[in-house]
């Protein structure tokens, strides 16, 4: 019950365990109580729940240290002291500049010439010396040059921290760094759109029907695939499915469940869930949507290829050429 009413993003995070004999232990214990809720479940988000329930109380039983706080959080933000000095020496700096300028602009307040005294103490500088102007222009760029060096140090710093927190996000969760890549991570702060404005505003795309100018030369491409014979289904059995996650990287990045596949090898076993329904009808799917694909990517190529007939009808007649494009860009 605490996984089935969690949603994908708060739950926990799992952490990668040892593959000692005590570990596999506590799998193989845990694995025949799972017959039950398995054969009771109702779909494949209820069978991802109670695999992820059973992991949590794997890596609790044997103490692993996992993160409580949801998959969501990102990094520590906590500065360095180093980098916290060297900012104030900064702001510091900057605002040492603002009233060495105003100075330098005639500006004689008393607050000005305390603190522009104060710039120059300990450098035998007066500021009645006919110089002065030049003192002040020189200890203005020996400011900037200093603003100058520290932020690169900073910036150095940045860099190199950046570069470290993506090789090891690279290591353990290749799915967050690109993600990162991607898009900045921010929350969602803006306002909900309408359910009933987004469905009106996709029926109003997909479901008007639309009668479509054929041309020609969609009878050639009729009569072409005619021949074609299609292809025998694929059935796949709770064997072929135990055979791909047996394949698959123990400790990959895993998806939005937060389940990686050792637990998918420890828990789906023939005599525990190898028969659960739910699970075989997933990789169905999957098999009839890259069979989709591949029939997509062939119309494609007999698409390009016939538009050279298209071409060649150009030379006999023009308004059939425009039909036929007409078609192909629709």
């Amino acid at each position: 019950m605490e996984t089935r009413s969690t949603p994908l993003e708060n739950r926990p995070r799992l952490p990668r365990i040892a593959l000692s004999k005590r570990n596999r232990a506590v799998v193989r214990a845990l694995n025949p109580m799972l017959v039950t809720y398995l054969e009771a479940s109702r779909d494949l988000c209820e069978t991802d729940s109670i695999l992820f329930g059973a992991a949590l109380a794997v890596c609790r039983i044997i103490g692993a240290k996992f993160s409580t706080a949801g998959r969501t959080t990102g990094q520590s933000s906590a500065i360095p002291a180093w980098r916290t000095r060297i900012e104030e020496r900064i702001a510091k700096a900057r605002a040492l500049i603002g009233r060495l300028i105003c100075f330098r602009s005639g500006n004689t307040r008393p607050r000005i010439v305390r603190t522009v005294r104060m710039a120059f103490a300990g450098t035998n500088v007066s500021l009645s010396q006919p110089d002065i102007m030049q003192k002040l222009t020189e200890r203005i760029d020996d400011l900037k040059q200093r603003i100058a060096a520290w932020g690169k140090r900073i910036r150095r710093y940045t860099e190199r921290s950046t570069r470290f927190n993506q090789n090891r996000l690279f290591q353990s969760d290749q799915k967050r760094l690109y993600k990162s890549l991607e898009r900045p991570m921010v929350s969602g702060t803006g306002p909900v759109p309408n359910q009933a404005d987004t469905v009106a505003f996709w029926c109003s795309l997909w479901s008007e029907p639309v009668n479509h100018n054929e041309g020609p030369w969609t009878e050639v491409v009729a009569s072409q695939c005619a021949g074609i014979t299609p292809m025998d289904p694929v059935t796949i059995t709770p064997d072929d499915v135990a055979e791909a996650v047996r394949r698959a990287p123990n400790w990959k990045s895993p998806g939005l469940d937060g389940l990686h596949h050792y637990w998918l090898k420890g828990f789906v076993k023939p005599a525990a869930a190898s028969d659960n329904i739910h699970i075989v009808e997933t990789f169905q799917k999957r098999r009839l949507h890259i069979k989709i694909s591949q029939r997509e990517k062939m119309i494609k190529k007999q698409k390009k290829l016939l538009l050279a007939e298209g071409i060649r009808i150009f030379a006999k007649n023009i308004p059939d050429l425009f039909t036929s494009l007409t078609y192909y860009k629709k």
